[in-house]
């Protein structure tokens, strides 16, 4: 796959952009050029584990989602085996002995509306999000172009290699929901080696961050009032205000007390109640999250956002129920593979520096396949390809150095070669 043929691959992901867990389109055209390349496949239900999916969508956004795919002119017969579940993982066998070496990239797209104005390359240059509501604002395009690009390669080279590699085209990696779910199907359970990277973060064009070891646990959650609705004027007595008690676990949840052990964080994203000015709103629902530097921290920080929930439920009188829609824990990159990813970043043409801490500073749901190859004995490392950008991640105006994408793959192919290399 040549230079041209990346920055090719990389707008059609653009253009394709799909939501976590609806990403039909991208889960069959990644299986497409992976299975013509002589990979064995899992996909759906076989790639990831259904009790362990977090924030997934109902029935009716997944249908519409297979339906756009097939509009896009998504492969009907890819399509079916998928089935209701997105995510694909690919293994090619080399024949000869050696270690599992695992890459890890993601599918999904951010839900932003991608700008639409002058100035914005993807408008310009017509590659710009078919989808109106949802925007490849993270790079996850990028990464995608990378691993099939790597998966090109590996093919090319497989007669040099040894061992098996194993690569994980993840759904659902913003929100932190779909990790997990791979992870306990059990594809990292006999991985050596595990890599995963990022474009961009704080890092310009021709920087590498070697290896992020700041992963912050978090879990999401989504809370629904439930009340009883009055007429505000007539019979307030007998409302019970689902509203007030949304906006009181709002303050009450920003007051929880950080931990004195290390960094904690919570934020509340969406608060949605009421049906109009003179109801007493019997519904309200609560979107947040909470994080920690370490699972203990994060686990204090969920345990008290549950005693202020139904705290503030009791105080108006109504009922809350909440739900886990995501959740990441912490990880850390091994020193051996840090360095190995700073030896080989600086042998690429067109990566002049090098930083050892990739400083990732959030949380990424790699890090469940992380702690599970650690667990069992195999080595880890999640790093950052530095890229200059147009604006922040998750901003409609978000694009990034397409010129890094080659280099990237020229990294991710050194690191292949220097661990499953042919030992023979």
């Amino acid at each position: 796959m040549s230079v041209d043929d990346v920055i090719s691959m990389r707008r059609l992901f653009h253009r394709h952009a799909e939501r976590g867990w609806e990403e039909f389109w991208t889960t069959a055209f990644v299986a497409s050029r992976l299975e013509a390349l002589g990979f064995r496949l899992f996909l759906g239900s076989e790639a990831v584990e259904e009790r362990s999916a977090m924030g997934r969508p109902g029935g009716d956004r997944l249908a519409e989602a297979r339906k756009r795919a097939l509009a896009w002119e998504a492969d009907a017969a890819l399509i079916n085996r998928i089935g209701d579940w997105t995510g694909v993982v690919a293994l090619l066998d080399t024949g000869r002995p050696g270690p599992v070496t695992a890459f890890r990239f993601d599918l999904d797209a951010v839900e932003t509306p991608e700008c639409r104005e002058r100035g914005h390359r993807p408008f310009d240059e017509g590659f710009d999000a078919l989808d109106e509501k949802v925007a490849h604002a993270c790079g996850h395009d990028g990464h995608l172009a990378m691993g099939l690009a790597l998966a090109s390669r590996l093919v090319s080279r497989k007669e040099s290699l040894s061992g098996r590699f194993k690569l994980l085209f993840q759904p659902a990696e913003e929100g932190v929901r779909g990790g997990r779910a791979m992870t306990e199907k059990g594809h990292l359970d006999d991985v050596d080696f595990l890599f995963g990277l990022h474009l961009a973060g704080e890092f310009a064009s021709g920087v590498v961050g070697a290896g992020c070891s700041d992963f912050l646990c978090t879990t999401k959650v989504d809370a629904f009032f439930r009340g009883v609705a009055a007429h505000a004027g007539m019979a307030p007595n007998e409302g019970r205000n689902a509203l007030l008690a949304a906006a009181t676990a709002v303050l009450g949840l920003h007051s929880i007390a950080p931990h004195h052990e290390g960094a904690s964080r919570i934020n509340v994203g969406l608060l949605r109640a009421g049906t109009g000015r003179n109801v007493v709103p019997e519904r309200a629902e609560l979107f947040f999250e909470t994080r920690g530097r370490t699972s203990a921290i994060d686990r204090y920080v969920y345990e008290r956002a549950l005693e202020v929930l139904d705290g503030a439920a009791r105080t108006q009188g109504v009922t809350v129920e909440s739900r886990l829609a995501g959740g990441a824990v912490d990880a850390r990159s091994h020193p051996d593979l840090v360095a190995l990813v700073a030896e080989k970043a600086l042998a690429v043409d067109g990566i002049d520096h090098v930083e050892r801490e990739g400083r990732i500073g959030g949380s990424e749901d790699i890090s469940w396949m992380m702690r599970r190859v650690e667990e069992r004995g195999g080595k880890a490392c999640y790093f950052i390809v530095g890229a200059d950008r147009t604006a922040g991640h998750h901003h409609g105006r978000f694009d990034f150095d397409e010129a890094v994408l080659p280099r990237g793959v020229a990294l991710l192919v050194a690191l292949a070669e220097a661990v499953g290399g042919d030992r023979g």
